[in-house]
């Protein structure tokens, strides 16, 4: 009986210290972020002009206000991130593909799955608040393979993880009142998990966007302004960043 009840003990023991570890951890991931949640975040609006030094603005992906577009570009009639379809939409306009819209689950099967049925495509152009890591991942390697360009026009934009897309086009082209922006990602690690797991999917989600830009001969240095940014603003890169980072990029043509 004393050996009964001193193994329960014990066990009591490890399991009330197992709740109290874990408590202390998710204390420490909250604290820090107290602040922000606590108070109204001091970045300017996402529709406030950027300029050098002044870049990270706001970042609600479901309602952000938009610069308005410039005359000729009636494709892109959205107000605000609101206003755009909450998956990506896939429109063909000739040789271009729009790509609209919020990048949820599924949608790098549902862009194989487009591309496999239509013949004759040259661009992919950008338009989205951003979303799912992993789908736009996918989506970037699929465009490469594909040999396809990516572009963006003025009014357009592309945030989050939507310029990991945009590092797919073989020749890549940003209108200069187009929005390129990036920050940190959660990469899908859930807040219930401990610190250190949490921070494992992290760095190998980091790890995998790492591997895409090397592989797709982007300068992995841009991703010092995402790690800089966190998830509820959003560093708009300017038209001289997008060039040294290669973001923006014109194949060569071959030598005879």
């Amino acid at each position: 009986m004393r050996r009964s009840l001193s193994t329960r003990g014990v066990l009591a023991g490890l399991l009330l210290a197992q709740i109290g570890l874990a408590t202390v951890m998710a204390g420490s991931d909250l604290l820090p972020t107290l602040p922000r949640l606590l108070s109204p975040a001091n970045e300017p609006a996402f529709d406030v002009p950027v300029r050098p030094g002044d870049q990270t603005r706001r970042y609600r992906p479901g309602n952000m206000p938009l610069a308005p577009s410039r005359e000729g570009n009636p494709d892109r009639p959205f107000r605000s991130t609101g206003d755009m379809p909450e998956r990506l939409t896939f429109l063909r306009e000739g040789d271009v593909l729009l790509l609209t819209g919020g990048i949820a689950e599924g949608d790098s099967r549902r862009f194989e799955e487009w591309l496999m049925a239509e013949g004759g495509l040259a661009t992919v152009r950008l338009n989205s608040p951003g979303g799912a890591v992993e789908e736009a991942l996918s989506i970037a390697r699929q465009i490469r393979e594909a040999d396809l360009d990516s572009v963006m026009e003025a009014g357009d934009i592309c945030l989050s993880a939507c310029p990991y897309i945009l590092a797919g086009g073989v020749n890549r082209s940003v209108d200069p009142e187009a929005q390129v922006g990036l920050h940190q990602h959660y990469f899908g690690a859930s807040t219930i998990l401990p610190a250190f797991i949490a921070a494992e999917d992290i760095q190998r989600g980091q790890a995998r966007v790492m591997e895409l830009f090397l592989d797709l001969g982007i300068d992995p240095a841009v991703m010092r302004h995402a790690l800089a940014t966190p998830p509820e603003a959003i560093y708009v890169l300017l038209p001289e960043e997008l060039e040294r980072y290669r973001l923006i990029w014109t194949e060569p043509e071959p030598e005879d």
